[in-house]
């Protein structure tokens, strides 16, 4: 995939990013439907509720990552009227992303998305860690260094 769609399609995605009053981050299902390149809601629907059940069987609760809304669309004749729609967290759009049909290339590349932003996470928390490790033997040295010092100094040097 060429970078300048990469781009696109990552801005987009990351542009229907909303938040609620306690800022969390949050996606509606309806509009990663679009970005995700379904037409019809009862087949995301079903990959949606795929979704559902790969949260569940590794231990997460759904109601936590998939929650059920309702809101107002505008029809033709410029009335309203109520659709379902779920709010979902970054973890249920890689759950979705991953349960989608990978012949459509939005989920091709939101696949790859997922799998590219997990490793940057993952390299991340190694350096993270590394420098930690390196901080605590520092920190060791140091101790080190002082106990030494008061032995030495308690001892007489002997």
């Amino acid at each position: 995939m060429k970078k300048e769609i990469i781009h696109t399609l990552t801005t987009t995605f990351e542009a229907h990013a909303q938040q609620t009053e306690e800022e969390v981050e949050f996606w509606l299902a309806r509009d990663l439907q679009h970005l995700l390149g379904y037409k019809e809601w009862r087949n995301f629907n079903l990959v949606v509720n795929k979704a559902k059940t790969a949260c569940e069987v590794s231990g997460n609760e759904i109601t936590a990552h998939f929650v059920d809304i309702n809101k107002m669309v505008q029809i033709g004749s410029g009335s309203q009227r109520e659709v379902n729609d779920i709010m979902l967290t970054r973890y249920a759009c890689y759950l979705i992303a991953q349960n989608g049909d990978p012949q459509k290339n939005e989920i091709a590349f939101a696949q790859t998305y997922f799998a590219l932003q997990t490793r940057r996470a993952e390299i991340i928390e190694k350096r993270i860690q590394g420098v930690e490790r390196i901080n605590a033997r520092k920190k060791l040295t140091t101790s080190e260094k002082e106990m030494s010092k008061v032995i030495y100094e308690q001892t007489g040097g002997n």
